[in-house]
């Protein structure tokens, strides 16, 4: 995708108003259409999937980063709790336990 037309997709996400987003879309779509390359038009059809959720985006400033970080921080305290901090352990810890408990009930 050309320099041009990734800059369109930033003025989209960057406007102030859901008109003037309405607009830069509509821009978009026709610079696509001109492209005619797979990579564009599968672009816009993401563009276009999660319009609503950007409109929301634009209207609220709302985002999952803060839930994101958040869980993140919890996976580290559970891992940091357990007294691993390689994570391959953390996943580990489950089957050596079942294999201990199989292998104490069998014997």
């Amino acid at each position: 995708m050309s320099m041009f037309r990734a800059s369109k997709l930033r003025v989209l996400l960057r406007t102030g108003s859901l008109e003037a987003a309405a607009a830069a879309k509509g821009e978009l779509e026709e610079l696509v259409k001109k492209a005619a390359r797979r990579e564009t038009n599968r672009l816009y059809r993401t563009v276009c999937r999660w319009w609503k959720e950007t409109e929301v985006l634009m209207i609220t400033g709302a985002t999952t980063g803060k839930v994101e970080a958040n869980n993140t921080a919890i996976k580290n305290i559970k891992r940091t709790a357990l007294g691993y901090r390689n994570p391959a352990k953390v996943k580990s810890v489950p089957a050596t336990t079942s294999l201990n408990r199989v292998c104490l009930e069998a014997g």
